[in-house]
């Protein structure tokens, strides 16, 4: 009888670890998708010829039209086609898709990491959809040597099932054409609550998209006026250019892990609306920085608070990699949009082509009357009490 009780208290086990591993796999932890980097052989192992033939031949994928799995040091024609990591990536041709289940939490911000490389075409682009949400990301512009980037782009889950799909929306005369894949992970973000003696959300910008830790890139945040839903929580980046969000195992960061890097001039700019009281005096004060990543100088930005707007230009320093600047102003409505922007259109000396910029990091706006304000009566207070006192003695 024990021994039957046993069978059956073991089979029980075995059927919760089964389910419970099963819920775990399906679940978006963190992390790279299954087989984001497409790394896993399909049945029958990599092909010479890599075409896809069938919506399930890439393991953990669903593809649509001509996608291909292609091999680094792969040619094509007298062009070397670019694998961002590893072995092997997916290259989309015209109007094709790859595409992957995921389970989410409802009403939670989740953003999207890939890697992406263009190849024939100069404007080639990626879409990024999940459900109605959807972006096309512009690959016309390296940022860097490499011939590939980073990307993060956000979106809000409606549903507990989410359909992530990445679709090449060109139609070239060559259908094999079109833009290159790999790397794929997602991370659901959290706003942190501004402290109480800062107005701006996220300004430390240590929530942000995943990142791998090999990865010595950083990652692009393309443009998106979505504040609600964004790879920053709290900003936006109301330009035609990507901003690149970096760490401090690659780069220089003022403060804590990770920081901003301003790219391509006035084509780059990241705004957060901030609460202020109207007509009250206000304080914005930031960190500005070199990368440590050989970026050419002279580095300098905007910086915007209300109707106050600064340039200021970075100081090399032989103790410090980063300054502490200043920007007083008076609020003129309960929302006032602080931005920032870099000055020039600055590139890497070791390569001539990187693009890079001023690093801008630990963001605050304050009321810059509360703090004298406050010394001053208390200073009146004791003066006062003082003085009430000796006549007393006296």
């Amino acid at each position: 009888m024990e021994m039957v009780q046993s069978s059956r208290t073991s089979k029980w086990v075995s059927l919760c670890v089964v389910f419970f591993a099963h819920f775990v796999s399906v679940m978006a932890d963190d992390g790279p998708l299954l087989n984001g980097d497409f790394e896993s052989p399909p049945r029958g192992g990599f092909s010479n010829e890599g075409l896809v033939d069938g919506p399930t031949t890439i393991p953990n994928w669903k593809t649509n039209g001509t996608v291909e799995l292609v091999e680094s040091g792969q040619k094509q024609g007298g062009m070397i086609l670019i694998v961002p990591q590893g072995k092997h990536a997916v290259r989309l041709g015209n109007d094709a898709e790859i595409s992957q289940e995921l389970k989410v939490e409802k009403g939670f911000i989740y953003s999207i990491t890939f890697s992406a490389a263009r190849t024939c075409a100069q404007l080639e682009s990626i879409n990024v959809s999940v459900g109605a949400a959807s972006q096309n990301i512009d690959l016309q512009t390296l940022y860097n040597v490499q011939g590939w980037d980073p990307y993060a782009w956000a979106f809000e889950a409606e549903e507990e099932d989410a359909h992530v799909v990445f679709r090449n929306p060109g139609m070239e005369d060559d259908p094999t054409c079109g833009p290159i894949i790999d790397d794929v992970a997602i991370k659901k973000l959290f706003t942190p609550d501004p402290p109480k003696d800062n107005a701006v959300t996220n300004g430390d910008f240590e929530e942000g998209p995943w990142m791998y830790r090999n990865a010595s890139l950083g990652v692009l945040l393309p443009t998106n006026l979505d504040e609600e839903t964004s790879s920053l929580p709290g900003w936006i980046v109301e330009s035609n250019r990507a901003v690149r969000f970096i760490d401090s195992d690659h780069f220089s960061v003022p403060q804590g892990k990770r920081g901003i890097e301003l790219l391509s001039g006035k084509e780059g700019i990241i705004s957060q609306m901030v609460a202020t009281t109207p007509n009250k005096p206000y304080k914005l004060t930031f960190s500005l920085g070199h990368a440590g990543d050989s970026c050419k100088q002279p580095l300098a930005i905007m910086a915007f608070a209300g109707d106050q707007a600064q340039n200021i230009h970075y100081v090399a320093d032989a103790n410090s990699t980063f300054q502490t600047v200043d920007l007083n102003f008076t609020s003129k409505a309960e929302r006032t949009r602080v931005a920032f922007y870099s000055v020039y259109y600055n590139t890497r000396s070791d390569d001539m082509s990187s693009l890079c910029g001023p690093v801008v990091d630990d963001v605050r706006v304050w009321f810059s009357g509360a703090r004298r304000n406050g010394l001053g009566r208390l200073s009146l207070g004791f003066g006062f009490g003082l003085f009430v006192l000796i006549l007393v003695w006296v």
